[in-house]
């Protein structure tokens, strides 16, 4: 068997500590303060240091943290924030370049100081932007002037002084409202889209937080060392779990940020939002209680993952939601719900199945299609012995149990757009078509070679099987594929892979802290 993947590259992330409290959330979110300075977090230090360490250790291109590498992550943190050089000034950016070999000897040594500084003066330029912003768009442009503009700026400078800068933005509103025009809306219309535009953008900034920002920093460390390597903030990881496993615990409902209200965009079928018929989409959600009788606390103009946190919460728990229907203006009244919170199993992102009946000449063929989403696992059900928990490998063989039933004639597992996912899935996936064998060689940083083998040799399917890939099929996708060509198990269908031949390692921070009143992040 050819060797398939050869380099493991290490996902460096740490995981949750307690959630927020309820006050915490309160005060987080009491009021936005456009002059608000974030200073950093002392734990924070404590795991820059750990971080640095482990990429160092055990990283597979063993890259040093060094100056060379500096410069890099000062680069990689500048254009996480102004990617376009239209918010910086020429004088932000050649002060703060001063310390640019100095941002490896900051990460070794937990200082923080000079990447919240960076933060800060940004958020200082796009409140005094968005200001200006609202200025500028009080009059309608003429575009009757022959102008240009280049909306590409990797090349250009930065601008050198507020007035070149506020031309620059002039050009900049000018493009997006004529691109509005073209699309046949007013200059009313027109003024409203980008005043909302830039000021939501401005607001996104302003509920930053300090591990938001650490989590910005360590990942320009992470981008600079390869594509996949992260630290996962708690938010973060938690999105990561619910991703892998497939659920969550709450009520079945999700939902996103619009004019200050956190808005239900869709029910999860059978969940306890779906069967209370008392919530739809497009409602919104203006304040949360705990229990039947806990203290509502209004959430509007909160961010997304503080009204989700105080939503979610054990399964059998109820939780109050004061509603504003959909067609009401805020004048309106409310409507205070009760639900039941309750394990919701995310369907649309699980592996499903179709029958397909193609005609050729008299004969009918019968092919059933399994689409495959993406490679997950509930680890955490699988750790604690639960006999039902949810995986790839289980769903795909209730599946093929299911076309067996129906006699299709040959398999097609579609890998399109699938990124990939757990690896152990992959292997036991691959298994399930095959006699058992080698499915992929992991090589780590030490030179050691770890063979992923399918230890079963029963085979549950052995009749006519195809892959279906494409460009984004990546990772696991890949391995499973490779896995099936190299066996002559079955026929690879469609473009060239993604071409991603590394594996993430999973390392919990928290092993390595020892003093128990630090509390790292996710």
């Amino acid at each position: 068997m050819k060797k398939f993947l050869l380099a493991v590259i290490l996902l460096v992330t740490s995981v949750s500590c307690q959630a927020q409290t309820e006050n915490e959330l309160i005060r987080l979110n009491s009021k936005l303060d456009t002059n608000a300075v974030i200073l950093p977090d002392a734990n924070h230090s404590l795991i820059s240091i750990l971080i640095s360490k482990i990429i160092e250790a055990n990283h597979y291109r063993t890259r040093n943290i060094n100056d060379s590498l500096s410069i890099e992550i000062f680069n990689k943190y500048i254009s996480s924030l102004d990617n376009n050089k239209i918010y910086f000034l020429k004088a932000d950016i050649d002060e703060f370049a001063k310390a640019k070999k100095d941002f490896d000897d900051f990460i070794k040594k937990g200082e923080l100081d000079i990447p919240y500084r960076i933060f800060n003066r940004f958020k200082q330029r796009l409140n005094f932007r968005t200001k200006q912003i609202a200025k500028v768009l009080q009059k309608e442009f003429d575009f009757s002037k022959n102008e240009n503009y280049q909306p590409d700026r990797k090349n250009a400078d930065w601008p050198q002084t507020i007035e070149e800068q506020n031309e620059l933005w002039r050009k900049i509103l000018k493009n997006d409202a004529l691109n509005l025009k073209l699309s046949k809306k007013e200059w009313p219309q027109i003024q409203s889209t980008l005043l909302k535009r830039y000021q939501s953008l401005q607001k996104i900034i302003l509920q930053y937080r300090q591990e938001d920002i650490f989590q910005l920093f360590m990942n320009s460390l992470g981008e600079v060392t390869d594509p996949h390597t992260n630290y996962f903030s708690p938010a973060t990881k938690e999105r990561f779990r619910i991703n892998m496993s497939l659920s969550l615990e709450g009520i079945g409902a999700t939902l996103r940020t619009k004019d200050n209200y956190t808005t239900v965009v869709s029910l999860v079928p059978g969940g306890p939002a779906f069967k209370s018929k008392k919530i739809f989409p497009n409602d919104k959600i203006v304040s949360v209680g705990q229990g039947e009788n806990g203290e509502l606390i209004n959430v509007v103009g909160w961010r997304i993952d503080d009204v989700v946190q105080l939503i979610r919460g054990k399964k059998g728990t109820k939780v109050q939601l004061e509603i504003l229907k959909a067609d009401d203006t805020p004048d309106m009244p409310t409507e205070k719900i009760i639900l039941v919170r309750d394990k919701i199993k995310l369907e649309e992102q699980a592996a499903s199945k179709k029958i397909f009946q193609v005609q050729n000449n008299n004969h009918i063929t019968k092919i059933g299609l399994i689409n495959i989403p993406g490679f997950y696992s509930d680890f955490k059900a699988k750790l604690s012995g639960d006999p039902n928990y949810r995986s790839t490998t289980r769903d795909v063989k209730k599946i093929i149990t299911e076309l067996k039933k129906e006699h299709v004639d040959g398999i097609v597992i579609d890998l399109r757009n699938n990124g990939g996912g757990a690896l152990d899935e992959a292997i036991q996936l691959v298994g399930l078509f095959i006699k058992k064998g080698p499915v992929v060689q992991v090589k780590n940083t030490r030179g050691n070679i770890d063979i992923g083998r399918d230890e079963d040799a029963s085979v549950y399917y052995d009749g006519p099987l195809a892959v279906l890939v494409n460009n984004f099929s990546a990772s696991a996708s890949e391995i499973f594929s490779a896995a099936i060509q190299d066996y002559g198990r079955g026929l690879v269908i469609g473009n060239t892979t993604y071409g991603k031949g590394s594996v993430q390692n999973l390392i919990d921070l928290k092993r390595f802290i020892r003093n128990k009143n630090s509390k790292p992040a996710n």
